[in-house]
Parts: structure tokens; C-alpha cells; sequence
């Protein structure tokens, strides 16, 4: 039994960080799905921005959007404010408001409730969505819609690319990871859909929206999700970016992450049909890539007891309890001491456990707060960035 229990544990966890991503790479490689874009398709375009609190950088994300490489006449940008109780809605209300479209809603409701009325309020035939946080090269717009000039195509996610302010070991973890999460989402995309993208930047075609839950957590998988339920495609642009900087705060990063995970135990109640293969036709990339990792800090429990049992009857299974021990040993290092997570082999097993451990949190915080979808106190509330 238990010898069973940990080689059942370790194949889950070696499937969904290795396997998974290994083999959908491949299919990737081997056939990839050609999307039919064009440069000459110049619909209008609505770039919707939701935001509260964020008189300090709504300056510079207008900006960003009305400098798109875009024919002016068909862009147009919509600020929807969150109950803000700054200066947020002064500052948009300084621009045209024949380009720049406030919605100034005066009770805070979350960013979900926001985006729906924002969206009921255009008639553009697509809808770019950005967070209020990051900077966009010029071409990005451009570069989503000409994707979306394949009918098959309903949403199109950007690259978030994180610009390094500093070599610290955290900092470059959180860099590390993203990247590989881009790799899998870039694959997926190639052979059919993304399970979601980021939120800091990507393109939806307005009928395949449909209004999404209020209290929705991760509404950058909700909504194109609802486009995969339609048989379009979810691709992924590289070309099209938003620029971040990692967090190197690590309670800062925590407290996303956790919020994150919450939401992706939220999706499977909200939306139990992406679960079902007759459904939902990436249920296979869904399952490996959003629901085998709430499931992983189980295994790693699982794998730990099974191998503690099995260690005095084989002198293999003690070695790799040592392995296993050795390998926690290195997290606890890596978040006791900071500086050492400059290492790779302190770095990668603390961004391990820690991920992990923020899907349990993630599990207690979706029981217990139903308030997650709600900005938190501060301007990091509205940041974007990599989610598991």
C-alpha cells in the first residue's frame, strides 16, 4: 500500500511539473495549429482598464494605450473605476473624452463586476483588457488583433515580460517561473487553446464574451475559457507585451499567489464544465496545467509519509527519504536565509515549496473569504503577474 501511495504520489508530481510540460512541447513541435492572421484587419477596438486607487500610474497607462500603433479613430480607451478614493477618476477625466471613456462606479464591487459593465458598454467588435500596472510596446494592439482576423480565433493572449530592477535571488525566481509558465501557455496555444492568460494584456472578440460571475477571482481564465466553450481558439502573441518588474517583496508575492490558487479552486465550482472533455475541448490541458497543481502539495505530503514508511526495508527508499529531506532542507534554507536563494540549488526547491504551500493557502482562503475577488488595501492590489 504504501509503496503504491508513493510511486502514485511521485508520478503525479513528476507528470504535471515534467511530463506535462515536456509533452505538450512536443505536440507543439510536431503540430502546431497555423492561426490565419492578417495585418490588414483594423476593426474597432476598445482597450478596457480597470482600476482603483491608481492616480499614480493611470497617467502612464492611458498614455501607453493612445500611443498604440493603431489607427486612432478605431481605439478607443475605457477606464472603469472601482469605487475609487483618489484621484484616479481627475486624472482620466483630463484626457479627450472622445478617446477616453471613464466609468466611475462609486461602490467598490471588484475587478469581475467592473469588467462586466465596462464591456456591456462597448460596441467595439474587440476588446483589448490591461491592467493598470504595466507599460505596452506600441505594436501590441496591432499584433492582438491581426490574430483575430482567423474566425477560428476568439481570444488572444500578450507576453508579460519582467524586467529585472535587481539581482536578487527572489526577484529571479519569480522571473524563472513565468518563463515557464510562458513556454507551457505558448505550446498550449500552438496546438489548440491557452487555459487563460495574463490579464496584463490580451485580446477578446466581443461576442464571445459572456457576463462572468461578480464574485470571479481569475477572470483572465473565465473569460477566455468562455471562448473555448464557444469552439474558438485561445492563441498566445509574443510580439504583443506588457512590461513588469518581478515583485521582491516576498509577502507581497504570497499574498497574490494565494489569492491566485483561491481563484482557481473558485473556477471549478463556478465552472464545472471545464472539467468534462464533451464540454470543453482542451479538458486535458485544463486539468494538467490548472488542476493536477492543487493537487500537488497532497502528493509531496503523500510521497514524504509513504517514503518515511518504506525507508528501513529498503536501503533504495532510504536513500531517497535522504533525497526528499535534503531536497526540503534547501527550501527551508532558501526562506530562512534570503541570501541564499541567490544559488539555483537553494532557489528552485524554495520556489517549489513555496508554490505548493500557496495552494493550500490558496484551499483555506477560498473556504474562508469571500471577499477574494475585492482589491486589497494598496497599490500592488491591481498588479498583474505570473499566475500557477
Amino acid at each position: 500500500m504504501a509503496e503504491a501511495l508513493f510511486w502514485s504520489c511521485v508520478g503525479l508530481l513528476a507528470y504535471t511539473y515534467f511530463g506535462y510540460p515536456a509533452l505538450i512541447g512536443l505536440w507543439a513541435r510536431l503540430a502546431p495549429r497555423r492561426v490565419a492572421a492578417s495585418p490588414d484587419f483594423r476593426p474597432r477596438v476598445a482597450v478596457i482598464v480597470v482600476a482603483r486607487n491608481e492616480a499614480e500610474r493611470i497617467r502612464a497607462k492611458i498614455e501607453t494605450c493612445l500611443a498604440q500603433d493603431y489607427p486612432a479613430p478605431l481605439l478607443r480607451v475605457v477606464v472603469a473605476s472601482d469605487g475609487s478614493t483618489d484621484a484616479t477618476e481627475a486624472v482620466v477625466r483630463e484626457f479627450d473624452p472622445a478617446r477616453v471613456t471613464l466609468l466611475a462606479f462609486a461602490a467598490p464591487r471588484g475587478k469581475a463586476a467592473c469588467l462586466n459593465d465596462a464591456i456591456a458598454d462597448c460596441d467595439e467588435e474587440v476588446l483589448v483588457l490591461t491592467d493598470a500596472r504595466q507599460r505596452l510596446n506600441p505594436e501590441a494592439v496591432r499584433h492582438l488583433v491581426s490574430n483575430l482576423a482567423d474566425p477560428a480565433v476568439g481570444a488572444v493572449g500578450g507576453e508579460l515580460v519582467f524586467e529585472a530592477t535587481d539581482a536578487s535571488g527572489f526577484a529571479s525566481g519569480v522571473g524563472a517561473y513565468w518563463r515557464y509558465e510562458t513556454f507551457i501557455r505558448r505550446s498550449q496555444a500552438a496546438i489548440h487553446s491557452s487555459p487563460g492568460v495574463s490579464g496584463a494584456l490580451y485580446a477578446l472578440r466581443r461576442s464571445c464574451f459572456r457576463p462572468i460571475a461578480p464574485n470571479t477571482i481569475l477572470d483572465d481564465v473565465a473569460i477566455p475559457m468562455q471562448a473555448v466553450l464557444q469552439s474558438r481558439r485561445v492563441v498566445f502573441d509574443g510580439r504583443a507585451r506588457a512590461y513588469d518588474t518581478p515583485s521582491v517583496d516576498a509577502a507581497r508575492e504570497r499574498r497574490r499567489k494565494v489569492r491566485t490558487l483561491a481563484g482557481n479552486f473558485q473556477l471549478l465550482v463556478l465552472y464545472p464544465q471545464l472539467l468534462l472533455p464533451w464540454r470543453n475541448p482542451i479538458a486535458l490541458q485544463f486539468v494538467s496545467h490548472k488542476v493536477l497543481r492543487l493537487l500537488a502539495p497532497w502528493a509531496m505530503l503523500g510521497a514524504l509519509v509513504a517514503n518515511g514508511l518504506l525507508a528501513p526495508r529498503a536501503p533504495a527508499y532510504a536513500v531517497l527519504l535522504a533525497a526528499q529531506l535534503a531536497f526540503y532542507a534547501l527550501a527551508l534554507a532558501g526562506t530562512l536565509l534570503p541570501a541564499s536563494a541567490r544559488w539555483t540549488a537553494v532557489r528552485l526547491p524554495a520556489t517549489f515549496v513555496a508554490l505548493n504551500a500557496f495552494a493550500l493557502l490558496g484551499l483555506f482562503e477560498f473556504a474562508t473569504n469571500r471577499n477574494a475577488h475585492l482589491w486589497r488595501a494598496g497599490p500592488e492590489a491591481a498588479a498583474g503577474g505570473p499566475r500557477p
